[in-house]
């Protein structure tokens, strides 16, 4: 069963290319953080970690500034990530809405 999940994986990244998938807040994306532990653990460890992303990386997520340069993100389940787990992108969004609301 585990082969079969990580060959899905990895067939879900040769047809869907990264600039088609949609962003992830994290920096290890969704897919890259379930194959890892998949691969490493174990079929019902990676399926453990595939419903605990799932429940973490949706809508409803909250930004926090902690002080004028570190910022946080409250997950919809919350769990607080801290700036250095979050995507480069998701980082690029938030630093131009920190700069559009602040001036």
């Amino acid at each position: 069963m585990k082969f079969i999940a990580l060959f899905t994986i990895r067939l879900y990244w040769f047809c869907i290319p990264e600039k088609q998938r949609r962003s992830c807040l994290f920096k290890e994306s969704c897919s890259q953080f379930v194959y890892r532990h998949m691969k490493e653990r174990g079929f019902r460890y990676g399926l453990h970690c595939f419903f605990q992303r799932k429940k973490q990386c949706r809508a409803g997520y909250q930004i926090i500034y902690t002080n004028d340069r570190d910022i946080e993100i409250k997950l919809a389940d919350g769990t607080n990530i801290t700036e250095n787990e979050l995507s480069e992108t998701m980082m690029e969004t938030i630093t131009g809405l920190k700069r559009h609301f602040l001036q």
